[in-house]
């Protein structure tokens, strides 16, 4: 791995709160994720599903974790399988973990060779009553494949049809959603590689650049500061494709006189950073630009002071609405009248700001985290307003990652990356 090894003090306290959570006589299984085929021979690079790495900080393709805090046997409470390596691994795909160093990454005494799963396994369930499977329910998630633990959780149900079901979901939900100090310091990491990239980038761009040499300048930055590169897929829109809100082609050329949005950020230690600034091609905003650019600002920075302990998912994007409607009356673009007879289901803002101001952030971009429930100290989401015009061949957003603390002001990771207009202009003409 790219990263610096992290202290197993963190996978340990993860497992912890997980287990206390689990109902008497019950067992977990996580997987891994699988090594996606492309064609011929080759395979898209693998990622580590982010709920046996939060809870194991193993980083390797075929591992499993297996819990059951009730195990007659202490051995048995905290279970690792591993593929077996070997010299012919070593030789082709590299090092693979050892029993020990598995141990010391993730701190569980216990490792198994892959090929004893089932054995051990069966063995563990005649003394569990209850299984608890690892299921994507994030609000957002779109799956197309059978993933590893699907499979594993068809062929168990056939295998043990007798046994109680549970969803470890709900209990993800709520303690990823809750960052330890550790997992806060990482992405404060990759927050810190998303500003030098940003940098790089600001000395960079000039007019008639193309938005993936923008790119490039991205990842390079990004993969020689330790991270494996993009969090996520980037986007690079200038002029009227910042108006399209997922625009990945990033195949323009920029233009004098326009603007480029640029929602980027990078991972580390497979941790994410979620950015979006928008800067002048040319390296000065035009009045109507830094004007409407300003009203995108402020309402980050008002929206940022609503994020505090006991605040409530759906009222906090409620008072958003009200004071980006502020803006945009301020701006010119709604009237009162748009107001007065907006549609309570789409406010009249919506025509200018039409997707959601915050997400929870961490392992994954759109992490796993309550949104039902008061919103809790440490957890970290991303404040990321937009107003959008086509007519005028522009779009802004802007976007942070913020910490809730338990009193006082949240703190804001991205804190060094400029973002007030007239530094982004002095840095791009220095």
């Amino acid at each position: 791995m790219k990263y610096h090894p992290i202290e197993s003090r963190l996978f340990t306290k993860n497992r912890q709160k997980f287990m206390a959570q689990m109902r008497p006589k019950s067992l977990a299984v996580f997987n891994s994720n699988d090594v996606y085929p492309i064609g011929a021979d080759s395979t898209m690079p693998f990622r580590q599903a982010p709920d046996i790495f939060y809870l194991s900080g193993v980083d390797q393709e075929e591992s499993i974790l297996l819990l059951f805090p009730d195990a007659i046997d202490p051995k048995h409470r905290e279970v690792l399988f591993l593929r077996e390596t070997n010299d012919h691994i070593a030789v082709w795909e590299g090092e693979k973990l050892s029993k020990d160093r598995a141990f010391a990454t993730s701190g569980i005494n216990t490792v198994y060779w892959l090929q004893e799963f089932d054995k051990v396994f069966f063995d563990l369930m005649t003394e569990a009553e209850t299984i608890y499977f690892n299921t994507n329910e994030h609000y957002r998630q779109a799956v197309v494949t059978e993933t590893r633990e699907d499979r594993f959780i068809k062929a168990t149900k056939a295998k043990f049809p007798a046994h109680k079901l549970a969803k470890s979901n709900p209990i993800l939900q709520e303690i990823r959603g809750v960052k330890e100090p550790e997992e806060i310091d990482l992405m404060k990491t990759a927050c810190g590689i998303t500003e030098k990239g940003f940098r790089r980038v600001l000395g960079f761009v000039r007019p008639g650049v193309w938005e993936y040499e923008i790119e490039a300048e991205y990842l390079h930055e990004f993969i020689r500061n330790r991270s494996k590169g993009f969090a996520y897929t980037p986007i690079i829109a200038s002029g009227n494709s910042a108006n399209v809100l997922h625009y990945v082609e990033n195949n323009q050329q920029c233009k004098a006189g326009e603007l480029i949005l640029m929602d980027v950020g990078a991972e580390y230690a497979n941790y994410s950073s979620d950015m979006t600034r928008t800067i002048p091609v040319s390296g000065r905003f035009t009045d109507r630009q830094k004007q409407v650019y300003n009203a995108v600002l402020k309402v980050k920075n008002e929206a940022t002071k609503l994020l505090v302990p006991g605040t409530l998912w759906a009222e906090y994007h409620k008072e958003v609405g009200k004071i980006m409607t502020s803006e945009l009356l301020g701006l010119g673009l709604l009237d009162k009248a748009d107001v007065q007879n907006e549609n309570p289901d789409w406010p009249a803002y919506k025509k200018y700001f039409m997707h959601g101001t915050s997400h929870h952030i961490g392992l994954d971009t759109h992490d796993y985290g309550a949104l039902k429930t008061p919103m809790k100290p440490d957890m970290v989401f991303t404040v990321e307003p937009g107003i959008y015009i086509p007519k005028e061949g522009f779009g802004i957003r802007l976007e942070d990652d913020v910490v809730i603390r338990e009193k006082g002001a949240p703190v804001n990771l991205m804190a060094d990356i400029p973002i007030e207009a007239e530094e982004i202009e002095s840095l791009m003409n220095s």
